[in-house]
């Protein structure tokens, strides 16, 4: 059965109180982990609602290589650890199953020893209580094997106060295939459909090891059909994978905008690597984490099937589109 996470308090291994706001983790119970594994486990939140403001990595690289955070409305099993590694091979001794069973949520993401976030004054997660997020499952990515019990997971500062901004994070992905010995570039667009005024204060990027530059832009088409693009955020992906500042603070992305991102890749290995959930594999992520004045977006997904099948300028129909 799930934990019961009652007013965050009740599980908490270390809980304290500072300017109304409580700091909780979640951790993985003791999980000796084997390579390429991606491990899940689940808090049940109570019915008082809370607003989280703050996250902090229990973990180094050396550990885990990466950690996402889940807002769900149902987990994805009743047991307290299991694989949700859906592309990989099933570890026989723990039960197989999604991340979420129904309405995940992208909250947070870590790797590559990024120091703690903490999100803007009067910007908070919205958990528990009437909204659709029940339940919290981190997933944890350990590359290798460990021996010993390993208790991985995450500080989260929470408050009861509601926050005027509610927060949410976007995550644009592709498929895909990086050929044998060239550099590719992996790109996706959405149209924002939602009747919705966005207001992104910080992003992400992650690849693996053959990343080299992952950006976001925001794309308006004036009324001759001309696109404009303005710079979200350019990272190497090989430094620290935490969320940073977006370049623009008072950028807003609303209804009918484009929002897109651009992996570049160079592989200088003699084979075809995918786009997959392995060590082995690539990934191609831009996240955009941002706050609105009123309900966050229902949909926050942003898939692409990645090169060769997709390209701005073909499938997406962009123009002016930068180097």
């Amino acid at each position: 059965m799930p934990r019961r996470l009652h007013l965050f308090l009740a599980i908490s291994i270390a809980t304290w109180h500072f300017s109304d706001a409580t700091t909780s983790q979640i951790r993985m119970p003791g999980v000796v982990p084997e390579a390429d594994s991606y491990l899940c486990t689940s808090l049940e939140l109570s019915d008082q609602e809370n607003y989280l403001t703050g996250f902090k990595a229990l973990t180094t690289k050396g550990t885990a290589h990466h950690i996402l955070l889940f807002g769900c409305e149902e987990p994805g099993s009743d047991e307290l650890v299991w694989d949700c590694g859906e592309m990989n091979k099933p570890n026989d001794e723990m039960p197989r199953a999604p991340t979420c069973g129904s309405k995940p949520a992208i909250l947070y993401a870590w790797a590559l020893d990024a120091p703690p976030l903490e999100l803007p004054k009067d910007v908070g997660f919205q958990v528990g209580g009437y909204s659709n997020i029940r339940h919290l499952v981190m997933q944890v990515h350990y590359m290798h094997s460990k021996e010993e019990p390993d208790e991985t997971g995450l500080e989260i500062t929470h408050t009861e106060e509601p926050q005027p901004k509610l927060a949410a994070t976007m995550l644009l992905v592709t498929g895909g295939t990086l050929p044998a010995n060239k550099t590719e570039s992996f790109e996706t667009a959405c149209m924002i459909e939602e009747d919705v005024v966005m207001h992104p204060f910080a992003y992400r990027t992650h690849t693996h090891r053959h990343g080299k530059e992952v950006s976001g832009w925001l794309v308006k088409e004036d009324q001759s059909q001309e696109d404009h693009w303005k710079l979200i955020g350019r990272r190497d992906p090989q430094l620290p994978q935490m969320f940073v500042p977006v370049e623009d603070g008072s950028m807003t992305i609303q209804q009918g905008d484009m929002v897109t991102a651009r992996c570049v890749m160079a592989n200088n290995e003699d084979r075809d690597i995918p786009m997959g959930a392995t060590g082995e594999d690539e990934m191609c992520n831009f996240y955009v984490m941002y706050w609105t004045d009123g309900e966050v977006m229902r949909d926050n997904t942003c898939y692409s099937p990645g090169a060769p099948d997709y390209r701005w300028g073909r499938e997406a129909a962009l123009n002016h589109i930068p180097k």
